[in-house]
């Protein structure tokens, strides 16, 4: 491989987002003991097509030796470094609810170089209670603590998510992971990532809606062989 660092320049937004996604296959492959990988096999374990995945690492200055393929363990450290894991980037979850609470205990953030450093809530019954090891703060406390490369990630309900995205900019964040269900307004030079469930659930019954139209005759003669079944196996 050969690195062409000019190349790092302007990598389209869709390629930084399937990073990861190559970033993981990498690990799954090097726990296996693979040393080298074609571009061939890499999409497959990435779900994407193997033309695609040489473009995208092309922008890394990546290349691969021709009859040999990736060394895994150079192109791993070559896209963790294009996404910054090499920095110490600490985390700090807003909103105590379930979310919160589910996202304060996930230990993929420590393993993919994240660490949960701040839990935060402005309920005055939470505030000082511990969390996964944690102890609950609120805004003003982490305001006096000048967050250096902190990650925001707002998990209250949409009404308050406005109101912390604005707290967050005050402090010098630049980078929000937003779970509430509402777009945020937020300066230039601050990038706002959204995850929201519930459209992703809605995208998936659309499919799975017109798979079964599709389907048609198949589908209904499906379900009532399940329903006779079923009335068989209970009689």
């Amino acid at each position: 491989m050969t690195d062409a660092p000019a190349a790092r320049r302007g990598i389209p937004g869709a390629t930084v987002a399937r990073l990861p996604v190559y970033l993981r296959a990498l690990a799954g492959l090097a726990a296996t003991g693979v040393d080298t990988v074609s571009s061939e096999e890499l999409a497959e374990a990435a779900g994407v097509r193997s033309a695609k995945l040489r473009k995208d690492l092309s922008y890394l200055g990546s290349y691969g030796v021709r009859g040999v393929g990736y060394d895994v363990v150079r192109l791993r450290e070559e896209i963790a470094r294009e996404l910054g894991l090499q920095y110490d980037w600490s985390v700090a979850i807003i909103g105590m609810g379930n979310l919160g609470h589910a996202l304060a205990a996930y230990s993929g953030f420590a393993t993919r170089g994240f660490r949960v450093t701040w839990l935060v809530d402005e309920d005055p019954n939470l505030v000082g209670s511990r969390i996964a090891g944690l102890t609950v703060i609120d805004m003003d406390a982490l305001a006096t603590q000048p967050p250096a490369g902190l990650i925001g990630v707002i998990a209250t309900p949409p009404t308050a998510a406005q109101s912390v995205a604005d707290r967050l900019v005050e402090m010098g964040v630049h980078s929000i992971l937003n779970f509430a269900p509402c777009v945020l307004a937020v300066p230039d030079g601050v990038e706002v990532r959204k995850v929201d469930l519930a459209t992703e659930l809605q995208i998936l019954a659309f499919h799975e809606q017109h798979a079964r139209a599709e389907l048609g005759p198949l589908a209904d003669l499906a379900a009532v062989e399940v329903a006779d079944a079923r009335q068989e196996a209970t009689s």
